[in-house]
């Protein structure tokens, strides 16, 4: 596609095979501090309890693709002013979303939501269901994969730059 958007599939699975990908990480907290955390359904990462995110497009500002990463994750659009930028992590998978050959690897701009009053608006595409976790159990839980965790440790593996 050209511009702003998703790019045909055989194009994106060349893009997977030969390059990073800068992806927007949701970290939503509710009122007691519990995170919102979703069963992924597609890979990497299948079957594990991760935070909701998507990735920024071509030619897409990093402002224009957090109000749509949250639109489609969350239900809601978020704006930066809603948002605590908690910082920069590495993921690397071994897998991709269509096959275990190549890998996977994200440029993660993990950002915490304030999003005390909202009512969010879940959708079943990239989880199969959703719960809140306190931090406690999500450190402690196996079915939490480990990137989600690093977000809540104070020296998390994988980190380039983080804030605070």
């Amino acid at each position: 596609m050209i511009g702003k958007g998703r790019l045909p599939l055989k194009d994106f699975k060349k893009l997977v095979k030969g390059s990073a990908l800068c992806v927007i990480d949701l970290i939503v907290k509710n009122r007691k501090g519990a995170a919102l955390l979703g069963l992924r359904k597609n890979r990497p990462a299948r079957g594990s309890w991760f935070v909701p995110g998507g990735r920024v497009f071509k030619n897409e500002n990093l402002k224009d693709a957090l109000r749509r990463i949250s639109k489609d994750e969350l239900g809601i659009e978020f704006a930066v002013k809603d948002v605590r930028f908690l910082g920069i992590y590495e993921h690397f998978y071994k897998e991709t979303f269509f096959d275990d050959t190549s890998g996977t690897h994200f440029i993660v701009i993990a950002c915490e939501l304030k999003s005390r009053n909202r009512k969010l608006s879940l959708p079943y595409i990239q989880h199969n269901s959703y719960k809140f976790m306190d931090v406690g159990e999500i450190i402690k839980s196996r079915g939490v994969h480990r990137y989600t965790k690093n977000y809540f440790i104070d020296s998390p593996e994988n980190l380039f730059f983080r804030c605070g």
